[in-house]
Formats: C-alpha cells, sequence, structure tokens
C-alpha cells in the first residue's frame, strides 16, 4: 500500500502547473534578445560582428523557446531532446557541405 502511495505523490508532482511566471520571464527574455538585435544592426558594429552576434542570440532565444514553451526543461523529454540534438547535426552538416560545395 506504501508504494502505491508514493507513486500517487509522485504523479501529483508532476501534475502540478508550474505558472505563469516562466512564461512571463521567457517571453520578456525573447523580447530583450530581438530588441538587442535590432540595436546591433542599427548601431553599425561591422558586418561580421553583426552577423555572428545575431546567430549567438538566435541560439540562445531557441533555447529558451525550447526550455520554457515546449517544456524540454522538464523530466521525461530526453528522446525528444535527443531527437532534436540529431537534427541540428544532421542541419549542420548539410549547411556546411552546401557551403563548402558552392566555394570549391
Amino acid at each position: 500500500m506504501e508504494a502505491n502511495h508514493q507513486s500517487v505523490s509522485d504523479q501529483n508532482r508532476r501534475l502540478v502547473h508550474e505558472g505563469p511566471k516562466n512564461h512571463y520571464l521567457s517571453f520578456l527574455l525573447s523580447v530583450i534578445l530581438t530588441v538587442l538585435a535590432f540595436v546591433v544592426v542599427n548601431a553599425n558594429m561591422g558586418e561580421t560582428f553583426t552577423v555572428l552576434f545575431i546567430l549567438l542570440l538566435a541560439v540562445v532565444q531557441v533555447l529558451f523557446q525550447l526550455a520554457f514553451w515546449m517544456h524540454m526543461k522538464d523530466r521525461g523529454h530526453l528522446f525528444p531532446i535527443i531527437g532534436i540534438a540529431l537534427g541540428a547535426f544532421v542541419m549542420l552538416t548539410a549547411v556546411a557541405a552546401a557551403v563548402f560545395w558552392l566555394w570549391w
């Protein structure tokens, strides 16, 4: 009976909604990252720096979106995380192959 009670307790703990606080924080950070990208573009800081900085901001924003909006930070999402990582690896490999093919 004790083991059954513990599993119900664990189940209740997993079903607790975390509230909108994390969603508001993630949305605010996404807006800040977007505004920062516009500021860097308008500041004329150099083409290479601007492109690399915007790519960095894009990666950070994707990680925020995955963690908070897609709930990848929660337990039980190992297989989706592995799938996303493998997809990103294949995509980066394809882009690198296309870039090398076009350059040579």
